[in-house]
């Protein structure tokens, strides 16, 4: 059996079939955040745990900064004018910002170094950070309804339509670049977490414009539009819960796309001196793949020549999956010769 980890993948692959998968908008904004803070680089994201929790970091510090900001304005403007969608949608965003906190303690837990009792190393943290996330998500939805059906129950005057408005879209602007940002970030790095917040965001801007709609409501005489507006940033912001919550369950509970069972799978077979693949597993920690297979070669092969069969699967599958953080691979001696090498342990086995 050979079983190795990759750590640190010091050289660089450039392969055109990398399963690192891109956003299909990237906007000038995030394009050039990405420039002035490093992290834009055309090679896929194969510089190990400690490069990619860096990068998820680096993406959290900008867009904590950008949410704050955003979220700040309309504080000020709430506070003048009593719209309860805004409100809504600045609580919202406030929640949004305050879940890179657990997610960036993740990916600090996920630097240190696999030990005796994490054998597996620290990067189940982002997982469950993950599902902070989508809990702290879910608490805004009903501090949003609250606010909205107190509202319709009690109805109040909103004022400075103007400003209401101008933090709408400013709201939408700074969610939209956050939400490119950490979408990027997140899918260069294969971070679960990172692209549920990234999702989170990128509702946040959709909810200000809602507000704007509500804005235009209440100018056009229908002062129930804002709170009407409150209610459905709340639907919305549960549909995002509902999202995120089945990412992170299946992350917890060690799926993955049957795609990528098939990619190792295929990988393997076409590796010279490899008769068959098969028993293959693979899960995600944090954003890190892990695989486990079992890879049937020549019986009358030296152990040296085996092990090299062996080393040539992993370093295929190291050029395919640029996330790739170990892989174990068990070597089966065909049976051609007659005998069966699992005899021994055949009646442990389900």
């Amino acid at each position: 059996m050979s079983d190795a980890t990759h750590p640190d993948h010091s050289h660089e692959h450039n392969d055109s079939h990398s399963h690192t998968p891109r956003p299909g908008i990237i906007g000038l904004v995030t394009e050039s955040l990405m420039h002035l803070t490093g992290l834009h680089r055309h090679a896929p994201v194969s510089d190990g745990v400690l490069q990619t929790s860096a990068r998820g970091i680096w993406a959290l510090k900008i867009s904590l900064v950008g949410l704050l900001v955003t979220a700040l304005f309309q504080v000020f403007v709430v506070a003048w004018s009593g719209s309860v969608a805004l409100l809504a949608d600045t609580i919202h965003n406030f929640s949004d910002a305050l879940t890179a906190i657990p997610l960036w303690i993740a990916f600090a837990l996920n630097r240190r170094a696999p030990n005796r009792r994490y054998t597996y190393g620290y990067g189940r943290a982002e997982d469950l950070a993950g599902v902070l996330i989508v809990l702290m998500i879910f608490a805004s939805a009903l501090v949003v309804f609250y606010e909205a059906i107190q509202k319709m129950i009690a109805p109040q005057p909103i004022s400075h339509l103007e400003w209401v408005a101008l933090a709408a879209i400013v709201g939408f602007v700074g969610n939209e670049a956050v939400a490119l940002f950490r979408l990027r970030v997140g899918r260069e790095i294969q971070s679960a977490a990172l692209i549920a917040d990234g999702m989170h965001a990128r509702v946040d801007g959709i909810t200000s414009l809602g507000v704007l709609v509500g804005v235009i409501g209440v100018w056009l005489g229908f002062p129930l539009a804002d709170p009407i507006v409150g209610l459905i940033i709340g639907f919305a912001i549960l549909v995002v819960v509902r999202d995120a919550a089945q990412t992170m369950w299946q992350r917890l509970m060690d799926a993955t796309d049957p795609e990528i069972v098939h990619t190792i799978e295929h990988t393997a077979a076409h590796i010279a001196g490899v008769q068959s693949a098969h028993d293959i597993r693979a899960r995600w920690v944090g954003h890190r793949l892990h695989a486990e297979m079992h890879v049937e070669v020549d019986c009358e092969l030296t152990l040296a020549q085996s092990h090299a069969i062996a080393e040539e699967v992993r370093h295929a599958l190291y050029h395919q999956f640029p996330a790739l953080g170990a892989a174990t691979i068990h070597l089966d001696p065909c049976d051609h010769d007659g005998q069966d090498h699992h005899a021994q342990t055949a009646h442990h086995r389900a």
